[in-house]
This record gives structure tokens, C-alpha cells and sequence, in this order.
């Protein structure tokens, strides 16, 4: 496993990271490295504890001489290979003619060290790896997150499939102008495709980038790979946000959407369900780094067994390789539940499945190190309620199949002790059903269908008459299908607490700002080509009482123009479908044109949401909406 620190829940993610693993960064520092081999030995002065982040990503920086250090009191104590550090006043007696350092600040640098090195010794930093100064949000703190507005996306277009990532200008609520998206596409084997900027107007305009037109562009063949996504000028934070749809091209009938990738890798990865019969299941491994991941590396095991299938193969500096599962773990069918142990090699990755013609894209979810069995949750106060809870939709049962699987989502969580409420659409119960203290490895899916006759919404909520153990961080998969054709999407997602007056910890969440998160900012795009897009809001309410929702509809065309808004009322722990078409009317839809979206706005209350797209044939897509 890659011994990095990405992120963590109370600090964000590491910029020191993702300024080393940017993609032009690792040019230079293949450049350097290849200096320093050539050099024989090297020493190493690290002042600010970067050496280890630096070697665990690029392990030709690995010390070769001595490790020094202007900390008196780490004199003499062990590095993180085992050897004493030496003191920075004797890097003149060293033999190695030349010195590393790995910071940034190149003439702070030069000016320290010429009291200590001799006239042969050669110093380098990782000036080189800066990124040009047009790139920065802020070039005067190199190392601000702003300046690291990066993410991945998976991206393909070929005879069957293209794929079209779709966001907005966000960061104009934050006053940033002159926004920019880099971009860099690699191929299935990790080579560059094409690089170029994407403009965007300032202000709250749509932003569409489409696999078909970029193809056209730049006249490439197929491809399967990965899009690396930097925003120039951002302002307010560094999380690149945006759904991703995979469409299929003339006659393919697939439709699917999944959304950002997360941009920091991680340990382990969760909710990847088994291939059910008659399915397969590709899980889409793309290398984050300009390092090969080693054969064997990562292993895939069927969740609460130690029983790990390595994936042999070596791949390649931001590569992309399919992995079929059912080839590798045979036998093995869902509702099983499989744990992805990825070694911190890449970011959030892709699956899909192919059920006869059609196939569909969902993503897994990041597995937890940090978190341990919260004791305090069975024990909220009356001010929480009912605390915890995963709200996700009903549709119609006369029309679908409505599945839930509860996940673990932490490294150390060994039971799901819980319980299913059910809403209608106006708010009031229809119901609980108690799933019981599962096990970490449980094979249970509920068929939701089964247990209500009318749309609504569930919530998955901790329930401890069993025993069990909770942490905070409760998922389930949600799948859905049509019973027509069987065309199916899935989804899933964590638990929060929602819309208490009350906080614990950093709960509830806001989509912006400190807790408790009480108001509601969500993107919808529209549909493309002559799909509709919908959404199915939830007011997910963990305690009762409360009004219901004041929500205003925004419609904005591509330009980021208001040319219409609705208003509309949700019941506490009601849903509500959205169609845009229906709501605004066909021809003002059309109007907003191609990178318009509706913004779901509401001062009253947080509103959690899904949404996708269906064609005329009944083909649809869904997934949870994001918030900025």
C-alpha cells in the first residue's frame, strides 16, 4: 500500500499530495529523478516533512546517503527507513555531491543551505515540479488548496458508448472570475491523448464537456481512459464536482449516470456488489499516479471474509484496466457484497454491469480507517431523533423493482444493527420493517416493492434492540429496475442527520459552511437530446414536526440565465418527483438549450435528492445529485 496521507474528515485533503501527483508535476519529477540517478548518491535535508509523501509516489527519491534535519531533538532518531538522522551543520562532511530537498521554495532554500554545503555540492529542490504561475488561484502560497482544483473522470467514447460530463460554474458564488477547466485526456495504456482548456463565462453558466466532441476535435481513435480535470481560478474550495453520463450511440439502449470521482485515493473501497446471474461485472481500475501499481498489489475479497484474489496484472502510469469479477472471484453472486482493498492507488473508482443489452455505470464508496464504534449513538438525545439516516427513493411499485442492501463503510465495523422506515409521498408512515443486527459479511437485500403499494421514500436508520455497533457512516446500494424491460440503475450513499436545530459533531452537514446545514443548493441538469431529466427530492427529517418545504425552482439556460423559476411545498420526511418539462413547460426546457440545469434552491431546509434521465423507450438513469 502506498504510504500517503490523502485526507482526512476534519483537515480536507492533503495539498502536499495532489501537488505531487499532479500530472505535470510527475514530468518534472521524472526529470529530476533521473538527474539525482545519474548523480551516484544523494543526501537529504527535509524541513518540512515531505520526504516520505515524496518517495512513497515516485520510490526513486528514496535516500541513497544521509537524511538531515535542522530539529535538534530529531538528531539521532530513526527515519522512516530505519536510519539516524543526521544534523544539518554536518552536511558538508557528507560524501554525496548532491542534496535534495524536497521543497518548493527554491531561494528560501539556497539562502539556508549556504552556511552548511561545500562548493561541489549540488542542490535540488522541486522547483522544477511547480506548476506555471498561470495555473495558480494564488501564486503567492504555492501549497493553498485553491491552487489544486483537480479531479478525475472517467471517460470514453467508442463504437458503442460516449460519455458527457456535466457541472456549472459554482465558483462564481465565491467571486471567482476568469475560471478555466484543464484538462488532460490518457488513453486505456496511460498515454496522453490530448490537453487543452476549457473556458468558462463568469458567472453561473452550464458546463458540458462531451466525450463525441472531443473525439471530433482532435480526430482520435476510441478510446477507454481517464480525464484529468484541473480548474484554473477557483475560489471557495477545491472540490470539482459534476455528474457524468454514459450514453450508448445509435441503437444501444444503455443509459447510466454516476458523478465525481472523489479526488483523494484510498485504502479501501466498498459497494461493489457480485455479479447477479446472467450479469457481468467489469470494475474499472485507473491508476492515479505516474507509478506503476505492482502485480498483486490490490486484492478484491468478498466483504467480512479474508479471502483475497489478487488482481495479477501491473498497471501502468494512469492506466485503465478492467477487471471482470466474476472471472476472478467465481461462485460468487449477488446480494454478496465485495471490498475493494486499493492500496491508496487511485481515486474512487467505476464499475459496471452488463445485464443482456443493456449495461450500466455506478460507482463505489470510500471505506473508513478513521472511524471506531460510536457508543453515543444509541443514546441520542430527543433533540437528534432518530439520528442517523440514508434516505432514498420508493418509485412506483406498479412500474419498478425497488432494492436496498446496507453496507458497512468503515475498516472496523463488524455489525449493521437496523431498521427501514417508510414514507409516503405526503410525509406520513407507512410503515418500519427491522432488518435485525446483520453481520459485517450479510447477504440481505430488501425488496422494497414488496413492502410498499405506492412511491414514496425509505430511510435505512440505526436500530440497537439486537446489540450491534454503529459508526456514523451507514450506506446502502439502492437498485431499481423497470419492470417492462428490466432496463436497471443503481446507486448508493452514507447517512446523515437531517434538519435538526441541534448538532453532533459536524452533523447535519450543510452543502456550504459549518452545521447544523439547514438549507438546500442542488444541480439538476436537463435532459439531453430528447431525454427528460428528473429528479426525487426527499425532505429526510430525523426529528417530527417540522413544516413543510419552501423550494424554489431556478431554470437557468446554458449562460447561466435565469429565464424561469416554481415553487414547490415538501412534507417533512415527503418526496416529490421532479420533471423540469412538466414543471416549466417543452419549449422553455428547450429553450435553456444544451448546458442548461435547474437549481434547487430552499432557505427553509436541507433537501437531499436524485436524479437522472429516461428516453422515450423507458431506459433510465440515477444516481444521487450533488450540492455547491
Amino acid at each position: 500500500m502506498l504510504d500517503i496521507r490523502t485526507f482526512d474528515a476534519k483537515g480536507g485533503g492533503n495539498v502536499l499530495y495532489k501537488a505531487l501527483a499532479h500530472p505535470i508535476a510527475a514530468e518534472a519529477l521524472e526529470t529530476l529523478s533521473a538527474r539525482l540517478q545519474g548523480g551516484g548518491e544523494f543526501a537529504i535535508y527535509d524541513p518540512d516533512d515531505r520526504l516520505a509523501t515524496l518517495a512513497a509516489l515516485y520510490p526513486a527519491f528514496r535516500p541513497t546517503a544521509g537524511i538531515y534535519t535542522h530539529d535538534s531533538e530529531r538528531v539521532g532518531s530513526p527515519d522512516s527507513w530505519g536510519r539516524p538522522q543526521k544534523a544539518l551543520t554536518t552536511l558538508s562532511g557528507d560524501a554525496a555531491t548532491t542534496v535534495l530537498v524536497p521543497s518548493f521554495e527554491h531561494e528560501k532554500i539556497m539562502g539556508r543551505l549556504a552556511r552548511v554545503i561545500r562548493d561541489d555540492q549540488v542542490v535540488f529542490t522541486l522547483q522544477d515540479a511547480c506548476l506555471p504561475g498561470s495555473m495558480l488561484s494564488n501564486p503567492r502560497q504555492y501549497l493553498d488548496k485553491l491552487n489544486f482544483a483537480t479531479n478525475f473522470a472517467f471517460f470514453r467514447d467508442d463504437e458503442r458508448f460516449s460519455t458527457r460530463l456535466v457541472t456549472a460554474n459554482y465558483w462564481c458564488n465565491y467571486g471567482a472570475t476568469h475560471v478555466r477547466y484543464w484538462m488532460r485526456l490518457f488513453d486505456g495504456q496511460g498515454e496522453v491523448l490530448a490537453e487543452w482548456e476549457h473556458p468558462v463565462p463568469d458567472g453561473p453558466a452550464g458546463i458540458v464537456i462531451d466525450s463525441a466532441e472531443i473525439r471530433t476535435r482532435f480526430d482520435l481513435p476510441a478510446f477507454c481512459g481517464q480525464l484529468f480535470i484541473h480548474v484554473l481560478g477557483a475560489r471557495g474550495h477545491d472540490v470539482v464536482k459534476y455528474a457524468l453520463d454514459v450514453y450508448g450511440k445509435t441503437d444501444e439502449p444503455s443509459l447510466s449516470v454516476t458523478h465525481d470521482a472523489n479526488a483523494w485515493p484510498s485504502p479501501r473501497f466498498a459497494t461493489l456488489p457480485a455479479p447477479a446471474p446472467g450479469e457481468r461485472i467489469v470494475l474499472w481500475v485507473q491508476n492515479s499516479h505516474a507509478t506503476p501499481i505492482p502485480a498483486g498489489t490490490m486484492t478484491i475479497n468478498p466483504m467480512g471474509v479474508e479471502q483475497h484474489a489478487p488482481i495479477v496484472e501491473e498497471i501502468g502510469p494512469f492506466a485503465t484496466h478492467a477487471v471482470d469479477i466474476g472471472a476472478l472471484l467465481p461462485g460468487l453472486a449477488w446480494p454478496t457484497q465485495l471490498e475493494f482493498r486499493a492500496g491508496n492507488h487511485l481515486v474512487r473508482p467505476r464499475y459496471e454491469v452488463s445485464d443482456g443489452l443493456c449495461t450500466r455505470i455506478a460507482h463505489m464508496n470510500v471505506e473508513r480507517s478513521d472511524l471506531r464504534p460510536e457508543p453515543a449513538l444509541r443514546q441520542f438525545p430527543a433533540d437528534l431523533g432518530r439520528g442517523f439516516l440514508l434516505p432514498f427513493p420508493v418509485l412506483d411499485p406498479k412500474f419498478f423493482e425497488s432494492w436496498v442492501q446496507p453496507t458497512p463503510m468503515s475498516e472496523s465495523i463488524e455489525s449493521l444493527p437496523v431498521r427501514l422506515d417508510l414514507f409516503g409521498e405526503d410525509g406520513q408512515p407507512r410503515g418500519q420493517h427491522f432488518l435485525g443486527n446483520l453481520p459485517r459479511g450479510h447477504r440481505v437485500a430488501v425488496a422494497l416493492h414488496d413492502l410498499m403499494d405506492e412511491p414514496g421514500h425509505a430511510d435505512l436508520v440505526y436500530d440497537f434492540r439486537d446489540g450491534g455497533e454503529g459508526d456514523g457512516w451507514l450506506h446502502g446500494l439502492m437498485r431499481y429496475r423497470l419492470r417492462a424491460n428490466g432496463h436497471t440503475a443503481e446507486t448508493s450513499f452514507g447517512s446523515h442527520i437531517f434538519n435538526t436545530l441541534m448538532t453532533w459533531r459536524h452533523e447535519p452537514q450543510s452543502y456550504s459552511g459549518p452545521p447544523p446545514g439547514l438549507t438546500t443548493r442542488l444541480f439538476l441538469k436537463l435532459g439531453q437530446d430528447s431525454r427528460r431529466s428528473f429528479s426525487c427530492l426527499i425532505y429526510p427529517a430525523s426529528i417530527t414536526g417540522l413544516p413543510d418545504s419552501e423550494t424554489i425552482l431556478h431554470l437557468h439556460d446554458a449562460n447561466g440565465v435565469e429565464i424561469a423559476q416554481s415553487t414547490i411545498r415538501i412534507a417533512a420526511s415527503g418526496s416529490h418527483m421532479v420533471w423540469p418539462h412538466e414543471i416549466f413547460g417543452v419549449e422553455t426546457v428547450e429553450k435553456a438549450g444544451a448546458g442548461g440545469y435547474v437549481l434547487i434552491r430552499d432557505l427553509t431546509c436541507r433537501l437531499f435528492g436524485y436524479h437522472g434521465q429516461r428516453d422515450a423507450t423507458g431506459a433510465f438513469s440515477l444516481d444521487h445529485m450533488f450540492g455547491f
